[in-house]
């Protein structure tokens, strides 16, 4: 467990995004936009190749936030979309999810939180607020 006190660095967690992934969750979304399943489709429209749904890749984030307190003591979290998961066929990418405590009061901590996928910086403004 890190120890949750202001300026404390908190330890990385790796997430590998994948086809199969991709297609479990839109199956699980419903939201069956071809740009995170037909190669054909992303680059068509300008893509580099399938993109990660957005949420997905915020929800992995969330997943770092609530395994740091517990789901039931995440009491905020946000975060914008700034680039896309790449996610090539046959291929894993690695979300690399860490974080900073940026102040703690009375049980209360904000954590700063920064997502990486290949040296790239993929939400902005990324943050939340957790119980202690």
């Amino acid at each position: 467990m890190n120890k949750i006190e202001i300026g404390a660095e908190l330890a990385p967690k790796t997430f590998n995004i994948n086809r199969k992934l991709l297609l479990a969750y839109a199956n699980a979304s419903g939201d069956q936009n071809p740009i995170h399943q037909d190669e054909t489709f992303a680059k068509s429209v300008g893509l580099p190749d399938v993109i990660a749904h957005g949420m997905l890749t915020m929800a992995l984030a969330g997943k770092y936030l609530s395994d740091i307190s517990g789901s039931q003591s995440v009491l905020e979290f946000s975060a914008k979309f700034i680039k896309p998961v790449v996610v090539p066929a046959g291929k894993d990418v690695s979300l690399i999810v860490s974080g900073k405590v940026t102040d703690v009061v009375e049980g209360i901590a904000k954590i700063e939180l920064l997502a990486m996928c290949d040296e790239i910086k993929v939400l902005g403004m990324a943050k939340g607020v957790i119980k202690l």
